[in-house]
């Protein structure tokens, strides 16, 4: 079967172009379009730091399973990869100049430092004076000095500096854009009260260049922004003496060294300057050296000033309680009855009240909880520390290798072992990625388990804008399963798959959920053999597992119905010997798409999973992950309703074609926005 699969990387991409498609729709209120702008870029600047570094290395090996894992050679994938990027950049300036023509109709202007009245020109003095001078360090560049260590992430202003008298001569600096310590944005003055005006911190220091510069005599400078990405990824070695917590510090500050993986530079940038950096960073044609607009790391325009209030006013979708809990302790519900929480759409609270009431019960014993990425200031671990403090014995499972959290992570891990929780470090050459908490009580002569299972991180401020799932249960089956896998973590260094293996109720990886999830499927391709009804939805963030996708492909050549939702990587390819088409859309929409969903017919049993694994390799071999069975008749039936929203939309749904050209979903249906009919359906509930 020819072009079984897209490789993973360029499918990526595909998925940052639905970004982008957001930021281009006039549909879409105006500072959400920013936001997208700045998602964007974000995206962008990981894949570059993570996947194209992972390619570029992958070079080296001339094996043919690295040409077998990545789907194409790498050095094809580059090339695409590089052609689809330079594409998009152009759209992305194009949107954004569009976007700023829409800003100006409603009074919203972006200011250099050539179009500054008089009055935000003394504004801009003052604030640089006051604010920002203490933090600008400018560095002289030399021929014959060597290239000044450049930080990843950071934003850097590369300056032509001339003397009028010797037009011919030109020198070069860098400034790093100080917008970690100050922020990137000053709102200045405006003479019409209707009228806001921003500035860029880089053009803050540009206008002030003359004065930076002062002591060397210099009269005419341009300026103009770059930035570099590098290599995020580090190795892990293997001495055993020294711990995983040192490790994760030494790969954080061997990460500050990576190769650069892509230089990205406004276009008009002085040319000299240009070919300086290019040869003193030693980028080459096959790196990735792209121009781009004026402006650079986007990615500070996801918290762009709130100025478009006065001229919109879009409908406000706010998080609302889940009526099983309203004037009820939430301890006292769940061990009555199952109650599943979808996120952005029910508040998060319920999550930390659990704990909370936890943390002051006199009969709770222990509290045991994983955590992957947490709230930068996170009240689930502050009900953790209170929980200790009444007493308590708490676990924390805390995933040091959780990608770009690993500096958190590490000042997590020293404020909770400080206080006293028992922090676990999982296992070797596992992360921990299930989500995962069990509460433990006795009272009046019995032992009481309680807690919950997520698609999701613990992480309230996150959950406010990505689309999850977490069934909270008293189920003893799901319990005992929680607590095998803290044995498990407890003990990194035994033999976890036995232990993993006598779970009943929770789908767990490694290894065990994939068997089920084939065991699954192929009692789906048997049914459609058989003639009868036969059906599998699956919703993901990533399919990109090749067992599986064949397996999918298996099915569908069966006769298997077969709807897939997926959010980013999508390498499956449709073909035509199939005997049934594998409807696969996109939705990406206000809020992030984020739950992992399993559904099978099951000869009308409905098998309904929620999990914290992608079909991704990585996941299902190579992680701790796990699912759960919603097995209580009217979740059941609200996870299916929620499910058949998001396949009916047609206005935010994007078709996944092997051309990935992201065309949406069109048709003579009612319209119907999956987000917007999932409040819509959770909020009639509630009432």
């Amino acid at each position: 079967m020819p072009n079984q699969f897209n490789p993973r990387d360029v499918t990526w991409l595909a998925f940052n172009e639905r970004v982008l498609q957001e930021a281009m729709d006039v549909n879409v209120p105006l500072h959400l379009r920013i936001r997208f702008m700045g998602i964007f870029s974000n995206n962008l600047d990981e894949f570059f730091r993570v996947r194209v570094a992972g390619l570029k290395r992958a070079m080296d090996f001339k094996d043919k399973y690295i040409t077998e894992s990545f789907y194409q050679p790498p050095t094809k994938i580059l090339q695409q990869i590089n052609e689809i990027v330079i594409s998009q950049q152009q759209n992305f300036d194009k949107t954004w100049k569009k976007i700023q023509a829409e800003m100006a109709e409603q009074k919203v202007y972006i200011k250099t430092a050539k179009n500054l009245t008089e009055k935000q020109e003394q504004f801009v003095r003052g604030y640089f004076d006051e604010t920002v001078e203490s933090n600008v360090i400018p560095i002289l560049l030399h021929e014959n000095s060597p290239m000044p260590y450049l930080r990843d992430k950071s934003l850097y202003l590369g300056i032509a500096m001339r003397k009028n008298e010797k037009p011919g001569e030109s020198k070069f600096a860098i400034i790093e854009i100080p917008s970690r310590v100050i922020g990137r944005f000053l709102l200045l003055p405006a003479e019409d009260e209707e009228e806001k005006n921003v500035m860029l911190l880089e053009d803050v220091i540009t206008f002030n260049l003359p004065h930076i510069f002062s002591y060397f005599g210099y009269d005419d400078f341009t300026a103009h922004c770059f930035k570099v990405t590098k290599d995020a990824e580090f190795d892990l070695d293997n001495d055993i003496k020294t711990t995983l917590a040192e490790k994760i510090e030494k790969g954080i500050k061997s990460r500050r060294k990576g190769k650069p993986t892509r230089f990205v530079f406004d276009k008009e940038i002085n040319k000299a300057l240009l070919e300086f950096l290019i040869r003193k960073l030693n980028l080459s044609k096959k790196d990735s050296i792209i121009p781009g607009g004026k402006i650079h790391n986007f990615r500070h325009f996801m918290e762009f000033p709130d100025v478009f209030k006065a001229y919109q006013k879009p409908e406000e979708r706010t998080s609302f309680d889940h009526p099983a809990f309203i004037n009820k302790r939430v301890t006292d519900v769940i061990q009555k009855t199952d109650v599943l929480l979808t996120f952005p759409y029910h508040n998060y609270t319920p999550v930390i009240d659990l704990l909370r009431e936890a943390a002051m019960d006199p009969d709770v014993k222990s509290i045991q909880i994983t955590a992957y990425r947490l709230a930068s200031h996170s009240k689930i671990i502050n009900t953790l520390i209170n929980a200790v403090r009444n007493g308590k014995e708490v676990t924390v499972m805390l995933e040091l290798r959780a990608r770009f959290d690993e500096e958190s992570n590490l000042g997590w891990k020293e404020i909770l072992e400080q206080e006293g929780v028992k922090v676990l470090l999982g296992i070797p050459n596992k992360k921990v990625h299930a989500k995962l908490c069990v509460i433990k009580k006795r009272a009046h002569n019995r032992t009481v388990q309680y807690g919950f299972v997520s698609t999701g991180n613990f992480n309230e401020k996150t959950a406010k804008i990505y689309g999850d799932h977490l069934l909270m249960t008293s189920d003893r089956g799901i319990m005992a399963d929680i607590n095998k896998v803290f044995t498990v973590l407890k003990k990194p260094t035994e033999n976890i798959l036995p232990v993993l293996k006598s779970c009943k109720k929770l789908m767990i990886c490694p290894q065990f959920m994939r068997e089920k999830i084939l065991h699954h499927i192929d009692r789906e391709i048997e049914e459609a053999k058989a003639g009868r009804r036969s059906e599998i939805i699956i919703k993901v963030n990533s399919l990109s597992d090749r067992t599986l996708i064949q397996k999918l492909y298996e099915g569908a050549s069966a006769g298997v119905t077969i709807k897939l939702i997926v959010r980013g990587i999508y390498c499956a390819v449709n073909q035509k010997e199939f005997a049934t088409k594998i409807q696969a859309i996109s939705i990406v929409d206000e809020y992030l798409e984020h739950a992992r969903v399993m559904y099978f017919y099951n000869k009308g049993n409905e098998d309904i999973y929620i999990s914290s694994a992608d079909w991704m390799t990585r996941n299902l071999d190579y992680r701790i992950e796990a699912a759960v069975k919603i097995t209580q008749k009217n979740l059941k039936k609200e996870m299916k309703d929620l499910l058949d929203i998001q396949l009916s939309d047609n206005v935010k749904a994007r078709i996944l074609d092997k051309n990935m050209r992201n065309e949406y979903v069109k048709n003579d249906k009612t319209e119907i926005r999956s987000q917007i009919e999932t409040y819509k359906y959770l909020k009639k509930k509630s009432e």
